[in-house]
């Protein structure tokens, strides 16, 4: 079972979020500063750290820094008050997502699930989505156990897209990462690559290619 430790100073939310957390299947730990934190990180085994900034003896951020010195793996999303942009530049440089208070439980529990999706894909570089698994070492998908006959380009189209549910990505954004210097490519392109990755994939039953009209492209899983 997945186990997240929650560093906030605020004990009713701290109790909050570890509800919350537990009510959704997660084995959650409480504690109440940077110190506190740091010691539970070193001797037990986390999958997840959410933490707030401004907390006693070590802030957040210092946290973390300390936390990435020996582990650049475990998922890091902050938890905290403060909206100013530096702020939210450091969150995430040091971490992976940076959520402010007040908020949504529903939406913080969404971004927790997501992170926790990504940091699975990265760690054992396989990405499942109903009946289709793909695996990123070897560049291979299949369907029903089928291998699906896709190109290297279509591969990391489909498998940036499925790595960021619900995200849209625009077609510069696809562009930028996929063509690179290729002066020949245009918004057009992607859309044909959009096409075929459809149509080759018009069997899968876990995610839905979505056009986002006049930006790019999303999935949706089901």
């Amino acid at each position: 079972m997945i186990k997240i430790l929650i560093a906030e100073d605020d004990k009713a939310l701290n109790a909050h979020v570890k509800s919350a957390l537990v009510g959704n299947g997660y084995l959650a730990e409480s504690c109440f500063d940077g110190e506190e934190a740091l010691k539970r990180l070193e001797n037990d085994d986390f999958d997840m750290l959410i933490t707030d900034v401004m907390m006693p003896q070590t802030d957040g951020f210092e946290l973390v820094r300390r936390v990435r010195r020996t582990d650049k793996r475990i998922p890091v999303l902050f938890m905290t008050a403060l909206d100013d942009k530096p702020s939210k530049m450091i969150g995430y440089e040091l971490g992976d997502d940076y959520v402010v208070k007040p908020f949504d439980t529903d939406v913080l529990l969404a971004r927790i699930a997501a992170l926790l999706r990504r940091a699975n894909i990265e760690r054992t570089r396989e990405l499942v989505a109903g009946n289709l698994r793909m695996n990123l070492d070897e560049h291979t998908a299949y369907v029903n156990g089928d291998e699906l006959p896709l190109t290297v380009r279509e591969f990391d189209l489909l498998f940036k897209l499925l790595s960021f549910p619900r995200r849209t990505f625009t077609r510069a954004q696809l562009m930028e990462e996929f063509w690179d210097y290729d002066s020949s490519a245009t918004s057009r392109t992607v859309d044909v690559y959009m096409a075929k990755i459809r149509e080759k994939t018009v069997d899968c039953n876990g995610f839905e290619i979505l056009t986002v009209h006049g930006l790019g492209y999303k999935a949706v899983l089901k």
